[in-house]
């Protein structure tokens, strides 16, 4: 057993407006806090895991906990390498919508890269998600991450063949890169499932919740470093050596996995199926609460994505190409890294589902500035140019700071959802639930894409994110009225 910090009871002013926005759409009332000293919980493997909370009684800390580095390196190592071959992978994500619209001149052929993957990627997570629940998930992870790299390989071959096809007037065929990205999906999304479900083998229980926030840093780096280096890249040496630095990045997330301790089934042995897959889902039909953070996450991510926008937003509207696509995906990630810098709030507050819904509520807000910016851009007379010269530097400022609010409101949201979902859920289901996890992360956002595509095609470049926006805000307030449980949810008693 290892004993929790006493948490001061009473809330206090934060210190930043980073924090601000966390506790307005986490912390709500005083009873969110831990008003009982010395609360104790347990664990974790005792290989790789443990360690007490090193905070003073009554402490309140305001930037984001470290202890879960300190206290696993195995933990430490998969989450610095994850962060190394993150920034890889999303330079290679722009780089793919680039391609393709450079490729077809339609957003709606950008956003088909999400839709054409959907349905592999939903199978993958069930049936990925069982897969770690069965065989030893460091193997598991080492097998989907080379399938993975292969596919980045394969995109470096694309992008050759193209620049030789341009140098005859034409270009590549497209369908190529749609099969190449769904086998990336697949793989990812399997290794997604796995990476969850080790998370919590190989930490104490009451290091989730900053384990979390130590991964929305990460995946704020990634955001940030990745589509920004991906701008620069491709507008000064081109697509395929952009896909080849992913190629190289991947090798410092491979280091993290193969370091991992053996990681096999706990309790009997069961044999691979669709009994299994079946398993976790009768389990799903019977946990309200996080069946809920699934269909709340569905709804933010399937009218809240206006990344498909971007190259279209960056050769019409705002200008400068490939430098304001990256900078646009970037400006997301600021507020998912600035909130997770800032997250020592989340160790005190135990409501998850009025913190979620909340933070989704906050999200769908920002979605609506989105739009509104975008509208007005649209009926504003300016020139958009390629470069930094042809940039209108208002319009990609406002929407610059949408989508950072976008990103700080999602990583609060994406704190507490996935701290549900390991602590409600047992160690021999959390395969196959964060199996699930990964369909609604990765294929909601697919779902975005060609819902944003697709309207954007026949309305206009505004309409996603205003009507999305909107939709966001008014499904929110209505499921999380009527699922009372949600509501009621607390993490010193976590029920699924």
């Amino acid at each position: 057993m290892v004993n929790v910090d006493p948490l001061d009871p009473s809330p206090s002013e934060p210190e930043s407006v980073v924090e601000h926005l966390g506790a307005v759409v986490a912390e709500g009332h005083a009873h969110d806090y831990d008003d009982q000293p010395g609360a104790s919980v347990g664990g974790g493997d005792a290989s790789v895991g443990g360690g007490g909370d090193s905070a003073s009684v009554g402490k309140k800390r305001h930037l984001v906990d470290l202890a879960p580095l300190k206290q696993s390196p195995a933990f430490a190592r998969l989450w610095a390498g994850n962060v190394i071959s993150g920034i890889g992978a999303q330079m290679s994500i722009v780089a793919v919508g680039l391609q393709i619209y450079a490729i077809t001149d339609s957003t709606f052929a950008v956003g088909l890269v999400g839709g054409i993957s959907l349905v592999p990627m939903i199978l993958a997570g069930l049936w990925g998600g069982m897969i770690a629940d069965v065989f030893d998930r460091r193997q598991v992870l080492i097998v989907t991450s080379l399938v993975a790299w292969a596919s980045v390989i394969a995109l470096v071959a694309l992008a050759v063949w193209d620049v030789i096809a341009q140098r005859s007037g034409g270009h590549a065929h497209v369908w190529p890169f749609y099969v190449v990205t769904t086998v990336n999906a697949v793989a990812v999304t399997i290794r997604g499932a796995t990476h969850g479900a080790v998370v919590g083998r190989i930490l104490p229980e009451h290091l989730i919740s900053r384990a979390t926030a130590l991964n929305g840093i990460a995946f704020g780096a990634m955001l940030t470093l990745g589509p920004a280096l991906a701008g620069v890249l491709v507008a000064s040496v081109g697509l395929p050596w952009t896909f080849a630095v992913d190629a190289v990045l991947f090798t410092a997330g491979f280091l993290g996995i193969w370091m991992l301790p053996a990681l096999p089934r706990l309790g009997e042995r069961v044999e691979a199926g669709w009994s299994v897959v079946r398993e976790g889902i009768t389990f799903l039909a019977t946990a309200p609460n996080i069946r809920m953070s699934f269909i709340v996450d569905i709804i933010a991510m399937t009218f809240g994505r206006p990344y498909v926008m971007f190259p279209a937003l960056g050769a019409l509207v705002v200008g400068g190409g490939a430098l304001t696509v990256g900078a646009l995906t970037a400006a997301g990630a600021v507020g998912t890294i600035l909130t997770s810098l800032f997250s020592g709030f989340v160790a005190r507050v135990h409501h998850h589902g009025i913190a979620i819904s909340r933070a989704i509520m906050v999200f769908g807000g920002f979605v609506v500035m989105f739009g509104v910016v975008t509208l007005a851009m649209e009926l504003i007379e300016h020139d958009a140019g390629e470069g930094w010269g042809g940039i209108y530097w208002p319009a990609l400022i406002l929407l610059g700071l949408a989508l950072a609010g976008m990103g700080a409101a999602d990583e609060v949201s994406a704190i507490f959802r996935q701290t549900m979902l390991i602590q409600a859920a047992p160690d021999e289901m959390r395969g196959r639930l964060q199996g699930v996890f990964m369909v609604v992360v990765t294929g909601g956002p697919r779902v975005g894409d060609m819902f944003a595509g697709a309207l954007a095609t026949a309305l206009a470049l505004w309409s996603p994110t205003l009507f999305g926006g909107i939709a966001i805000i008014v499904l929110i307030a209505v499921l999380t009225r009527v699922q009372r449980t949600f509501r009621d949810y607390d993490a010193r008693t976590p029920t699924p």
